[in-house]
Order: C-alpha cells, then sequence, then structure tokens
C-alpha cells in the first residue's frame, strides 16, 4: 500500500493519537503478535447509504431479504434448524442472516432487526456445556429442498459466526464474546478427533472464514488458546496460496467457483501471524493466474460450478460474486492495498447487479458475459439443473444463491468507510453515503459523501462537526484507484499536489465545520482482451456491454416461489468492433450522459451514461445452443466488405442481455 501524507508526516502523529475513541470493543485494535491492520472497521450502523445505493437496499428490503421467510418458508421459515426446528439444518437459513443482519442495522428497520433477533438468539441459546451451539440432530433427508442429515458439520457454522461477530459490532452483546469462546474452546478440544473435513469438504474449503472471527475474538479477549486454534485450524484448511499457484489450478473441473472466491482470503487472513507481505504477493500471483486462464469481462470467471473456462458463455454463479467481494473487503481491511479495492468495485458495479432483478425479487444462478437470451433450455455448462441454471427465478438453478445474495450490498456499504489506528477516518470505495463517528479525542463528527460515482468522475465530501466553534485535527485518507491516471484531490477548491495514481492519499490536517473535499477521477476509455483474443471496454470501474431489446416474461405467474423470468430480444447482437477503435478508443468511442435525474440506474432505461461507437456484423456468428456461438478469433480479417453502423454501449449492471466480449474486425497490425 502506497499511502502518501500530506501537510504534515504520518509518522510524526501516530504518538498522538493511539485510541480510536468509541466505549467499547467493537474497533479492537490488532494485539500481538498479530501485524498492525492497515485499517479497522467501524461498529455496524455507523454508516448509512445515500443516494442509488440506499435505493438497492430498500429495494432488498422490500424484495426478497425482507422477505424470505414468506416466500421460501419451506427453509426459512420456523421449521429451520436454526430455530430449533426439524427442518433445513444446514447452510441456507444463516446465509440468508448474513445478509439480513447488516441490512437491519444499516436502515435501522425495526422490523427486519426483529426478523434477524430470532435467529441470533436461539443461535446464542442452543449453546451446550461442552460449547458446541447450533442444531444437534439429524433427520432423513426425505423432503425434496431440505438439507436435514449434516447437522453437525463444521461449515455452517462458519457462516453463523460471521452473523455473531456482526451483530457485536451492531450492539456491543457480550453475549456473542462469551459463546464464541465457549465455541472456540470446543474446536480447539474437537478438530483432532474430528476435522474439517470430517462431515464434508466445504468447511476444509473455507476454513478462513473460520480463522477471521478467531483472530478478530482474540482482539477483544487476549486468550492465548485462540491462537493456538487459530494454527490448528489453518493447518486443516487447504493452502489457497499453493493451491492457486500450482500447475493443477489450470485444469478444468479441478476447482468449484465459490470455494475460490471464499478461499482466496485464506492466506492473507493467515498472513496476520506469519508474513503477510508473501501472502499478499501469492494471492495477487494466484488471481493473475485465474484471471489469464479463466477470467471474464466483467470480473469474474467461467466456472459452472467447477472451473470451466474462458468462453463468455460459459456461466458464473451469484455465490461467487458474493462472497469474492467479502473477501476482498477482509483484505482490503488488513492491507489497504488498492488493487483489491479497485477490483471490489469492479465487481460491486458490473457483474453484481445484473444478476438480480430491479425488485430484488428474483435472481439468476449463472450469469454469461456474452447472454443473449435468458431461457429454460440447458447450456454449455458444467451442470445445468435440467436448462434451469440462466432463469431469473427465486429456486431456479440451485437455491443457495437465493440465500447467500443479501450479504453483498450491505456489507459493501459496510466497507465505504474505516477507521484509523491514528484516529482517523479512510474512504476506500465509493458510493453516496454518510458516515457519523468519533475521531481522535473523542469529538462527534460526520461526514457526507454524495455523487453519482461509478457512472460519474467527481466525488465530494463535506465535513460536519457537532461543535462547530471548535476545529478538530485529524487524518482522512482516500484512495486513488490504479485505473485513473490523474487523480486530482481538492480541499475548499484549492488543487493539491503531490497526488499520484494507486496510492492511498493521507490529507493530515486542522479540519473545521463545513470543510469540503472534492475527488476528480478522470475516467478513459481502455480496451481489454481476453478469450479468442476478444476485446470488451472499460471506462474507469465500469465494462461496457451492447445494449438490446430485452422483452422480458413471466411464466408461472401464480407461484410464490416456482416462478420465472425468460428474456428475448429482436437485437442483431453478432458485431465486432472495429480495429481503428480498438487500437484508438480515445477516438473510437463517444460519451454520452443523461443528465436527467435517476433514483436506480441497474438497467437499459436509467443508465446514466452510453458509449457510441462502430460495429460490423459477422454472419457468420450464429447462436448456438441458446448462446452466442463460437466466438471467432481476432483480429476477424475474413470478410472482403464490412458494412458498419452506429452501436450502442452501456455499464454492464445495466444490462441482462448483452454482448461484453467482442470479435475485433481488421488485419491484425496498428495502422497508427
Amino acid at each position: 500500500m502506497h499511502i502518501r501524507g500530506l501537510f504534515v508526516s504520518t509518522l510524526l502523529l501516530m504518538g498522538s493519537f493511539l485510541s480510536f475513541s468509541f466505549a467499547d470493543n467493537r474497533h479492537p485494535i490488532q494485539r500481538a503478535p498479530l501485524c498492525e491492520k492497515k485499517f479497522i472497521a467501524l461498529p455496524l450502523g455507523t454508516i448509512r447509504p445515500e443516494g442509488w445505493l440506499k435505493e438497492q437496499l430498500l429495494r432488498q428490503k422490500n424484495g426478497l431479504t425482507g422477505h424470505l421467510d414468506e416466500i421460501y418458508g419451506t427453509v426459512m421459515g420456523s421449521r429451520n434448524g436454526w430455530l430449533g426446528g426439524d427442518g433445513d439444518q444446514w447452510e441456507r437459513g444463516p446465509y440468508w442472516i448474513d445478509g439480513l443482519l447488516p441490512l437491519a442495522y444499516i436502515l435501522q428497520d425495526g422490523e427486519l432487526k426483529e426478523k434477524a433477533q430470532k435467529w441470533v438468539e436461539w443461535a446464542i441459546q442452543s449453546q451446550q456445556p461442552n460449547g458446541y451451539f447450533g442444531p444437534a440432530k439429524d433427520y432423513p433427508n426425505d423432503i425434496p429442498g431440505l438439507q436435514r442429515d449434516n447437522s453437525k458439520d463444521w461449515w455452517p457454522k462458519m457462516v453463523v459466526l460471521k452473523i455473531l461477530q456482526q451483530y457485536y459490532m451492531a450492539t456491543g452483546d457480550e453475549r456473542v464474546i462469551t459463546t464464541l469462546t465457549n465455541y472456540f474452546r470446543y474446536q480447539l478440544k474437537e478438530l483432532p478427533k474430528t476435522p474439517l473435513n470430517h462431515w464434508t469438504f466445504w468447511a476444509q474449503e473455507r476454513g478462513g472464514d473460520n480463522l477471521q472471527v478467531i483472530l478478530w475474538l482474540y482482539n477483544i479477549t487476549g486468550e492465548h488458546f485462540l491462537l493456538d486454534l487459530a494454527e490448528l485450524l489453518n493447518a486443516q484448511t487447504i493452502d489457497w496460496a499453493a493451491r492457486m499457484n500450482s500447475p493443477a489450478f489450470l485444469r478444468p473441473w479441478s476447482t468449484h467457483c465459490v470455494n475460490i472466491a471464499q478461499g482466496i482470503k485464506q492466506p492473507v487472513i493467515y498472513g496476520q501471524l506469519h508474513e503477510l507481505d508473501k501472502a499478499v504477493a501469492d494471492v495477487k500471483r494466484g488471481l493473475g493466474i485465474l484471471r489469464n486462464t479463466y477470467g471474464l469481462a466483467h470480473g469474474l470467471w467461467g466456472a459452472d460450478e467447477w472451473l470451466h473456462n474462458a468462453n463468455p458463455t460459459q456461466g458464473s454463479e451469484l455465490c461467487t460474486i458474493a462472497e469474492m467481494m467479502f473477501s476482498l473487503e477482509s483484505m482490503v481491511e488488513i492491507t489497504g492495498d488498492v488493487d483489491f479495492a479497485d477490483y471490489l468495485e469492479k465487481l460491486a458495479f458490473n457483474p453484481l447487479p445484473s444478476q438480480v432483478t430491479d425488485d430484488y425479487g428474483a435472481r439468476q444462478y449463472f450469469q454469461q458475459a456474452n447472454q443473449i437470451e435468458v431461457s429454460d433450455n440447458a447450456r454449455n455448462f458444467n451442470v445445468s439443473y435440467q436448462g434451469k441454471a440462466q432463469l431469473f427465478g427465486v429456486l431456479t438453478g440451485y437455491p443457495c444463491c437465493t440465500a447467500n445474495m443479501h450479504q453483498a450490498w450491505p456489507k459493501f456499504v459496510q466497507n465505504l468507510w474505516y477507521a484509523t489506528s491514528n484516529g482517523g477516518l479512510a474512504a476506500l470505495m465509493y458510493a453516496a453515503s454518510t458516515v457519523h463517528t468519533t475521531i481522535g479525542d473523542g469529538t462527534e463528527v460526520m461526514i457526507s459523501e454524495t455523487t453519482d460515482y461509478p457512472f460519474d468522475e467527481r466525488i465530494r465530501f463535506t465535513v460536519s462537526l457537532k461543535n462547530k466553534k471548535k476545529n478538530v485535527r485529524f487524518p482522512l485518507y482516500f484512495r486513488m484507484p490504479g485505473w485513473c491516471e490523474q487523480p486530482k484531490v481538492l480541499i475548499n477548491g484549492v488543487c493539491q499536489s503531490d497526488i499520484e495514481s494507486h496510492e492511498i492519499v493521507c490529507l493530515d490536517r486542522e479540519w473545521k465545520d463545513n470543510d469540503r473535499i472534492e475527488l476528480e477521477f478522470p475516467m478513459h476509455i481502455s480496451v481489454e482482451r481476453g478469450y479468442e483474443n476478444s476485446a470488451w471496454i472499460e471506462r474507469g470501474p465500469l465494462v461496457y456491454a451492447l445494449k438490446m431489446n430485452e422483452k422480458w416474461e413471466k411464466k408461472n405467474p401464480e407461484s410464490v416461489s416456482e416462478f420465472y423470468y425468460e428474456v428475448t430480444s429482436d437485437s442483431p447482437w453478432n458485431y465486432a468492433l472495429l480495429e481503428q477503435h480498438v487500437y484508438h478508443p480515445e477516438k473510437g468511442f463517444e460519451v454520452e450522459k443523461n443528465k436527467s435525474t435517476f433514483v436506480y440506474p441497474w438497467n437499459p432505461e436509467s443508465c446514466p451514461v452510453r458509449l457510441k461507437t462502430e460495429g460490423t456484423r459477422i454472419e457468420e456468428w450464429k447462436e448456438y445452443n441458446h448462446s452466442a456461438g463460437p466466438l471467432p478469433f481476432s483480429p476477424y480479417y475474413q470478410m472482403e466488405t464490412i458494412h458498419p453502423e452506429e452501436i450502442i454501449l452501456i455499464p454492464y449492471g445495466c444490462t441482462t442481455l448483452r454482448i461484453s466480449q467482442f470479435p475485433v474486425w481488421g488485419r491484425g497490425f496498428r495502422n497508427d
């Protein structure tokens, strides 16, 4: 992490701001032997979304997140094992609450809090004298759609550990500390006899989630047995640094897509104890291998469900987005790494909104980067779930995503701002929001962030002090994205010097009420290359895709949970971009901004920005198996005559049907 200090050296101030002024342990500073985290999570509820992001969370509240117990009652209702019932005993109930609980406290919604509280109370009160908690009785797996025969599996409890951690971060309820301490003593005793892979392989793959909460609790209590447990549990967890950097990882079907997304943080979590710099390097090298071998335009990889290939018609699972975002958030907090933060925004602003309906009432199990039709048909996926894996519905594909998708946006909000060990605040990801907390010497401060980012290049911050007559000194940190070549930082209209791309800038000064900071991130069009040398277009954190007419048709509309949507189009899609535009994107693409205000941007009608360029149709590129057929290799020069026509590209997250990875027509050489 590169941090550039302005005005006063940060190092000189470290001694005067050693604590962050909260009256509880919801912001624990790292204890030895853990290395110091670069940033510190704020208590849940400190950060409130504004603008389109607030609208997004309200749609979750009014959609599946707020009503899943009604819509999917067979699993999320009172018979769920995590409520003491004889129904589903495994991961889906905890998955839902892992998103519902942070949503409830961010929105300060009493009804949602009440729904989440039932699950928290049962988990805490289920603890046995030996420290075990959770469902303890197996049932025959004789009810379709329920998982009832693995109640003691380590894996679902890892999700509940995250829930309890978040609940403590919201409330400071000390029962959480007692429950976790007792459970971790139980794990230390039992894991040598019943290791993580005793019941299923999922816990062995995802042990980093368990490890993360162990180290968090150690920072609060300082109990040494937690370090012993951390070493034991990590030894039983897959070594993701080794796996991702091994030749076997390059083989298709070697690894489950969601396990990658969850496991990738494990080296960095453990790196807090040993060799963090090496862990970060290993993870980045592994991400490079993943990107070069399986990477797609939207930032995920071709894995439906197991690693497949980089063809843009392969699927990417919704759970992968939610878990990869959480892993990146975890790594950003520890490392302050700009690359991880840039990647997090790419996932949040591109594949995430495209895979859930605008009303948050249905989701898609697999999405395709090149997706010309959504229909009840089998595709060339590793598993197609009787042709329903690509449909928008509640239970289409596999139901895990119906339960797990809810965490993505609330946790993104929770990670917009961080505290720092020297009494400051840091904005590392960007969206309209407010943070209301105390800094340095206990002074109350609120900072409002106003922006249409990622669609606009400007982000404005206003500092509000409770005591408006007293100026306060504290550092503010801001990330300069790696994609922005010439970022600008202005304080009260005055442009600051020595601002560079791909760094975290520290503004350490005395602030007065109503001080204003403005960030300007000029967004230039760039071209990336992928499968069959195809090209995709990026501008800032957004990927752009072909705009197509979309006709939505609801099937089985009378059913609350068995309905689904098909989406078709009469638009042509088989376009190639022109070589001269790809080589000179600043000339070949025209940016058009929609000057009308928007409430919710993630659809073709409301998208705030678009690109105009030229393309030419490749008649030989046809539909195959309800998907775009084999992607022509680029440069595609086999047409003697081309017929350029204007095409419109819009942000990927605003599309359902699209081409995002284009063949390129041309002769294969630059004519500069």
